[in-house]
């Protein structure tokens, strides 16, 4: 499952998811995408009323996202590189995750990283790297790869870099 983070339906990220796609279904492999920045998913309150283990008192399309995860075996977390992290749209989501986080923890899916970014300097992707790989060692989620598109600020500059070339062969790889 592909969780894409990016308003942007035409843009770089959207590009990488793409062909991370299309690589996976070649190694035989379903994929879904759920564009989460249309839909309905509020903020985590914390609140707790959860117990971390559910159910979460808002009502909105987390349960969708819920339910997906718990079908799939492994989460693809896709976003342009917003402020050296990832988009609140993709955020939200994650940090509902803390509803069930005791039965998304015992699911050992696998996960990847897929992101895109205009600055190309070395430490671009150093706050969202480190984000991921905290989130993938706190959820016990095995770890596939991170596309990581320095340069990657229009969709031009995207399709002429490497990193479309590279997101097939991760999904490839699977």
């Amino acid at each position: 499952m592909i969780l894409m983070g990016s308003p942007n339906r035409d843009g770089s990220t959207n590009i990488l998811t793409e062909n991370f796609a299309k690589g996976a279904e070649e190694a035989g492999h379903t994929i879904e995408t759920l564009d989460v920045t249309r839909m309905n998913i509020n903020p985590c309150t914390g609140c707790v009323a959860c117990g971390y283990e559910g159910p979460c008192v808002q009502k909105d399309d987390n349960t969708i996202i819920k339910s997906k995860l718990f079908s799939c075996d492994m989460v693809v977390f896709a976003t342009p590189l917003y402020y050296y992290g990832m988009s609140v749209q993709l955020k939200k989501v994650v940090d509902r995750f803390c509803a069930y986080n005791s039965s998304l923890n015992n699911r050992h899916l696998k996960s990847a990283l897929l992101t895109a970014a205009w600055n190309s300097n070395d430490w671009t992707f150093d706050a969202l790297e480190a984000h991921y790989k905290t989130l993938v060692r706190y959820i016990n989620f095995e770890d596939k790869g991170m596309i990581l598109g320095y340069g990657c600020g229009t969709p031009s500059m995207t399709i002429r870099s490497k990193y479309p070339k590279e997101a097939y062969k991760l999904g490839r790889s699977l």
